[in-house]
């Protein structure tokens, strides 16, 4: 999983994270379940034995910063969920956390040992080409498998048993073509990274803002060069009227840096995704220049119940709320539904109780699209108000889930 800029080591969802692409995640609804039900009857297995839960994510590696924050918002879920007794209808959690290192073979490798040891339930993937490389497994295998920031659009409907925790590059890009109105005959550049979430943002884009009369081109850098001022000379070079930056990563800095040498932000206009609080100073002066659609960032779902029981979790657990934080906040929340509604022991029995489940996450009233297992949610747009270390955003408006669905894709 991944997403746009962020200086710190390379995860959304630009996997895991989009439209950060563009250049550049309350009360329950009617009808849904309550966020926990330890010690009440569930329709699943009636045994008492564990639940085992394997988590395969960037604990290090490029998207290791991304990865903690998903690792924090999900111990906090879990504990949110299951009323901090870890358990589910009599069923105790049993999380176990496997380091994929960003590494799709090194992925498969743990993912299948796990499913080797009898785990049902598979959650996690920082990135997006991990999570191609691991998606099949679950449907190779029946074990339900929750995506986490990982943005890559080909996750959504690739099989009956995937499913994911965060937002996809299509919302990103739906966020974007919001703040950036009409693009009939404009020229539109992509800047980002050659990785499959960085073409998976330039697809979205071409999909979105090609499909309203944009001209749509791309330029894409090795995931491993530092010295980025080439790149943006190519895009200044090109003319473009608007720029959409799809980056993740360490290198954010130096990217923002050439971009603003090179004149690229004082020249056009630049849209990119808001990443974690780390890289917000790296924007410095240009801060101002730059339009920002957000996946998420805290206070953005207006401090409703759950978002607080995920910030207050986090940081009593010695944590700092972020980017994808919810990402595994949500996860958690779908394990116990899974499971409560569903069953301790049958993959098929959890898919059903997830299809079509409409909740409160932390950013609001969500809903997992029944047709393909999408994860409908609000977005973002925002401002950073302040430069360096006080750079802050700020909420410029709420993209309500509706507004931003993607367009359903068919299960495989």
């Amino acid at each position: 999983m991944r997403w746009p800029t962020s200086p710190a080591p390379r995860a959304g969802s630009l996997s895991a994270p989009a439209l950060p692409l563009l250049l550049a995640a309350g009360l329950l609804l009617a009808g849904c379940s309550a966020p926990g039900t330890s010690g009440t009857a569930g329709s699943g297995s009636s045994s008492s034995a564990p639940v085992k839960v394997g988590l395969v994510y960037s604990r290090t590696g490029l998207l290791a910063a991304y990865g903690k924050q998903y690792r924090q918002g999900f111990d906090a879920g879990l504990k949110y969920a299951t009323h901090g007794t870890g358990t589910v209808d009599g069923h105790r959690v049993e999380v176990t956390a496997k380091d994929d290192t960003g590494s799709p073979q090194t992925a498969v490798a743990e993912t299948k040992e796990l499913i080797g040891r009898g785990y049902r339930i598979i959650a996690g993937t920082t990135d997006s080409g991990v999570a191609l490389q691991t998606a099949p497994l679950a449907a190779q295998n029946r074990v339900l498998y929750i995506d986490g920031p990982a943005a890559t659009d080909d996750i959504t409907g690739i099989n009956r048993y995937t499913f994911r925790s965060g937002r996809q590059s299509y919302q990103d890009t739906l966020t974007a073509a919001s703040v950036l109105g009409a693009a009939e005959n404009k020229k539109v550049t992509v800047l980002g990274q050659n990785t499959a979430f960085g073409q998976a943002n330039v697809a979205a884009v071409k999909s979105v803002l090609g499909g309203r009369g944009a001209k749509v081109t791309a330029v894409l850098a090795p995931p491993s060069a530092t010295d980025l001022t080439p790149f943006a000379r190519q895009v200044k070079a090109g003319a473009p009227d608007l720029v959409f930056v799809a980056w993740a990563g360490s290198t954010a800095p130096a990217l923002w840096t050439a971009l603003d040498q090179q004149g690229v932000l004082g020249a056009t206009k630049v849209v990119t995704g808001l990443a974690g609080t780390a890289s917000y100073p790296v924007f410095g002066r240009a801060a101002s220049k730059v339009s920002f659609l957000a996946h998420y960032f805290p206070g953005a779902g207006g401090g409703n119940p759950v978002e607080k029981a995920m910030i207050d979790g986090v940081r009593k657990a010695g944590g700092t709320p972020d980017l994808f934080t919810p990402d595994g906040f949500t996860a958690a929340q779908m394990v116990v539904r899974a499971v409560h509604a569903g069953s301790a022991t049958d993959t098929d029995a959890m898919v059903k109780a997830l299809e079509g489940w409409s909740f409160a996450g932390p950013k609001g009233k969500e809903r997992i699209r029944a047709a393909d297992h999408a994860l409908l949610q609000p977005m973002f747009t925002a401002r950073l108000v302040g430069s360096g270390a006080s750079a802050k955003p700020r909420l410029v408006s709420t993209q309500p889930a509706s507004a931003v669905a993607p367009p359903v894709r068919k299960k495989g």
